[in-house]
């Protein structure tokens, strides 16, 4: 069994990115990496060349700045390095610029991997997701945070990135077959210094809305502000080993009241029957095999 890993990154150092983190996290269980670095206005390139330069192999990309339609430049980049896959690859692991894997989730990965390797019925796998907010001692417990996403998908270049790089989807816009694998996602993308977070949300908007738009509803601030948020939970378990530099070098202090819940009664609903197995209403872009 070969695995190859893929990402897309541009501007890690400007947003303040946890890609190098991102890429190591997955490299024990990838054969190789192939990482789409886009025109950047920092040092991304040279970041991504220190890695592991055995491993992963870099394209240089251009986005199109002038795709300004729900975020698909995402899922061209996301495409171009799928793309750049080697054909000897069966598996390809995809990881986003501010996605990381604990390490203790690796072996269960690669015995799924293994397992579904030779079944044809299985298109990828799914993985659960934890998503930090405001700083890595706190994860977003609402609804409103996607809860599946598939990260490893077969390497059949009829599979394609989906809409704005969130999932994926094969031929004619059919979704996925996917087994869930007993893994976590820690998505760290809402866990900045405030500044760089408000400079992302500044920039990043414009993949998907026009000027007019991002005038009327994109606060002007120097700082982002991480007091709008419905409610979250205390993280008490471990960070990923790879993360511990990054968390160590915090400069910004969040505090967050955990009695605060600003969700919707409806919204609360949903989450308190979700905690006996009961859901209904979340997107699911896939299909999951038992």
């Amino acid at each position: 069994m070969k695995v190859c890993g893929f990402t897309f990154i541009r501007n890690a150092v400007k947003y303040d990115y946890p890609v190098e983190e991102a890429i190591k996290s997955v490299l024990p269980v990838c054969d190789s990496f192939v990482v789409a670095v886009g025109n950047s206005e920092d040092s991304t390139l040279e970041l991504i060349k220190s890695i592991n330069p055995d491993k992963i192999k870099i394209i240089e990309t251009v986005w199109n700045d002038e795709l300004r339609e729900g975020g698909r430049v995402l899922a061209e980049e996301t495409n171009k390095a799928f793309q750049a896959i080697d054909n000897c690859f069966d598996w390809c692991f995809y990881i986003q610029g501010d996605e990381v894997i604990h390490e203790k989730y690796l072996p269960v990965i690669r015995k799924s991997m293994e397992d579904n390797l030779n079944n044809s019925k299985v298109d990828g796998l799914l993985f659960k997701y934890m998503h930090f907010y405001g700083s890595y001692d706190y994860v977003g417990e609402s609804l409103r945070w996607y809860r599946n996403e598939i990260r490893i998908v077969r390497n059949n270049k009829n599979i394609y990135s989906f809409r704005d790089a969130q999932g994926f989807r094969k031929d004619d816009n059919r979704m996925l077959k996917v087994k869930q694998v007993d893994a976590v996602v820690y998505h760290y993308g809402w866990v900045k210094d405030p500044r760089a977070m408000q400079k992302k949300q500044e920039d990043f908007n414009k993949l998907w809305h026009n000027d007019e738009w991002i005038e009327k509803n994109v606060v002007k601030s120097d700082q982002f502000d991480y007091s709008a948020i419905d409610v979250l939970k205390k993280f008490e378990d471990s960070h990923p080993v790879v993360m511990q530099d990054r968390i160590k070098r915090i400069n910004w202090k969040f505090d967050y009241d955990l009695s605060c819940n600003r969700m919707r009664a409806k919204d609360k609903l949903k989450h308190f029957l979700e905690k006996f197995g009961i859901s209904f209403g979340q997107y699911k872009n896939y299909k999951l095999v038992k």
